[in-house]
């Protein structure tokens, strides 16, 4: 009839084929980061281990010895007199970087004697009263040059540090000492060794105090 329309629909058009190509690359971009990720994953994960042989480098310290030296101060307490004891002040001095410790010394023969001095910086003989007529020996020495006594408390003597030590009553003046050996200072004959260690250990304070008794 002439006046009336078709109402009817017409079949729906296809999507424009621009839609379709940035559906697809927009579905491959989220497709690669998905990858790029599960990627990235599994290499954080590897597992790597070490190879033989693999090490590093260590240093140890030197070895150095002690020194011990006749010190002035503090003075010594008990003094010698002819068939009496008396003291012995040191400085034992320790170069190395660690503390070392003291257990023993080891003397000289009772026959090896002390040299005696008009001052207390032992710079000037006492006529009379030299290391063969002093008759000033260490105390408990024998007539075995070496041999070793043990001190009644080990000395710890600190890193890179010095100790001052009165040994009390470690010297022996003999009943044959000779008159000009009196008001006299004596360089102690010099120790053969010491038993010592390095390693850990408290340093004993400054001035100190010990003795052999034996």
């Amino acid at each position: 009839m002439t006046g009336i329309e078709n109402t009817s629909s017409a079949p729906p058009s296809a999507p424009p084929q621009k839609h379709r190509r940035r559906v697809s690359r927009g579905l491959g971009l989220v497709l690669g980061i998905a990858l790029a990720a599960t990627g990235a994953y599994a290499a954080t994960n590897w597992v790597v281990g070490l190879n033989s042989g693999s090490s590093g480098e260590g240093q140890s310290a030197t070895l150095s010895n002690l020194t011990i030296t006749a010190v002035a101060s503090p003075a010594a307490t008990n003094l010698l007199y002819p068939g009496g004891n008396g003291d012995v002040v040191v400085t034992i001095d320790n170069t190395n970087a660690y503390p070392v410790t003291i257990t023993a010394v080891q003397l000289p023969t009772n026959t090896t004697y002390a040299s005696g001095f008009s001052n207390s910086a032992l710079s000037s003989a006492q006529s009379g009263c030299s290391n063969t007529q002093s008759d000033v020996i260490w105390n408990y020495a024998t007539g075995t040059s070496g041999s070793s006594h043990t001190l009644t408390t080990p000395l710890v003597v600190g890193a890179s540090s010095n100790l001052v030590v009165t040994f009390t009553n470690d010297a022996s003046m003999t009943t044959s000492a000779p008159a000009a050996c009196a008001s006299t200072y004596f360089s102690m004959p010099s120790l053969t060794g010491v038993s010592a260690s390095g390693g850990p250990g408290t340093a004993t304070t400054s001035p100190a105090t010990d003795s052999w008794t034996s």
